[in-house]
């Protein structure tokens, strides 16, 4: 019987300081978020400086934290695993440098996990019945990709965004109708309110790259009906318009996932990203998975967000790989996925 192994895993890419520990990859110990969304806001969006200064303040502070909820000592840790990337450099180096201090201090195993690999591997500890191969769609505030997870940390690439992210198209739209920083989830709340079909914004398709994503036209869309609006005179209904915009988003990601699932013979389909957290997502995936009787596999919402829990699934699969970082690990603000 093989000996369990526990990872602590730090997870500093953006906004969010987290540490976990995990035990055996699946089973999640202690899941601390300290979140920074309340200072962000004041500025309409993320401040890369002041999110370095407070996952400084923080980061001793929730790994602490996360072994006395797992009623584990740094002793008893394996692996400490650590997202190196992609991400704010500056929010990065806070995690990879506290990461690699007490791996050494520790005598402890580092593994450097990619932010994209651990949003795919949430949904390993969602459901532990989930293994390779499956299609996965990850939508963040920094990325749109679809991917086939063909094992453990072998990922094959079938499309990504052109422009904006479908989160970053969130973030854009929530601030020019007025809703506010974070975007996602206030139009999620505005939408529920409003007719989906009330205005009928374009679905961008990339010509010879058909998963491919581009929300940089809708976006303009969106500011254009609002200009047009304000010209005239008239008063624009927030939730119709909140509701169309997501609606417009919501199909062309269906689409173009349940489309690679059928061209590369995908039984699975699972869903990662902070945007996945979104209840017409969720609802219009789930349901169209039904309709094409494919397996349909989400995250909880926590597991969406940005959070360490996931970066200690994916340093455990990587472990297992045999993948082992040095001491020069080093933040990659555009770490590729596949990358090392």
């Amino acid at each position: 019987m093989e000996q369990d192994l526990y990872v602590l895993a730090i997870e500093s890419s953006c906004d969010e300081t987290a540490a976990a520990v995990v035990k055996n990859g699946r089973e999640v110990l202690s899941n601390v978020i300290s979140s920074q969304i309340s200072i962000h806001t004041r500025y309409g969006g993320v401040v890369p400086e002041i999110a370095s200064r407070k996952h400084m303040e923080k980061i001793n502070l929730v790994i602490e934290q996360a072994l006395e909820e797992a009623n584990k000592t740094l002793e008893e840790i394996d692996v400490i695993a650590v997202t190196y990337g992609p991400g704010l450099v500056g929010a990065l180096l806070v995690g990879v440098a506290q990461a690699k201090a007490l791996a050494y201090a520790a005598k402890k195993t580092l593994i450097g996990v990619h932010h994209i690999e651990g949003h795919i591997a949430a949904n390993f500890i969602a459901d532990p019945q989930l293994e390779p191969p499956f299609l996965c769609l990850v939508v963040s505030g920094g990325h749109t990709h679809l991917v086939v997870i063909k094992d453990y940390g072998e990922f094959e690439i079938l499309g990504k965004t052109r422009d904006d992210a479908a989160g970053e198209a969130f973030d854009k739209v929530a601030r020019a109708i007025g809703l506010g920083y974070p975007g996602g989830p206030k139009i999620d709340r505005a939408a529920k309110e409003g007719n989906a079909d009330a205005i009928a914004f374009p679905k961008a398709k990339v010509s010879g790259s058909p998963y491919d994503f581009s929300f940089s036209g809708l976006k303009s869309a969106v500011l254009n009906y609002l200009n047009h609006a304000q010209m005239k005179g008239e008063e624009v209904n927030k939730a119709d318009l909140a509701a169309s915009f997501q609606k417009a988003v919501v199909d062309v990601l269906v689409e173009h996932t349940i489309r690679g699932a059928k061209e590369y013979r995908c039984q699975k389909i699972a869903i990662a990203g902070g945007v996945a957290a979104n209840s017409a997502l969720r609802a219009a995936m789930e349901a169209q998975c039904a309709r094409e009787n494919l397996k349909f596999y989400c995250p909880d919402p926590v597991l969406c967000t940005d959070n360490a829990a996931m970066i200690g699934c994916a340093g455990y699969y990587e472990y297992k790989k045999g993948v082992r970082s040095g001491w020069d690990l080093n933040a990659v603000p555009n770490l590729k996925l596949g990358e090392r």
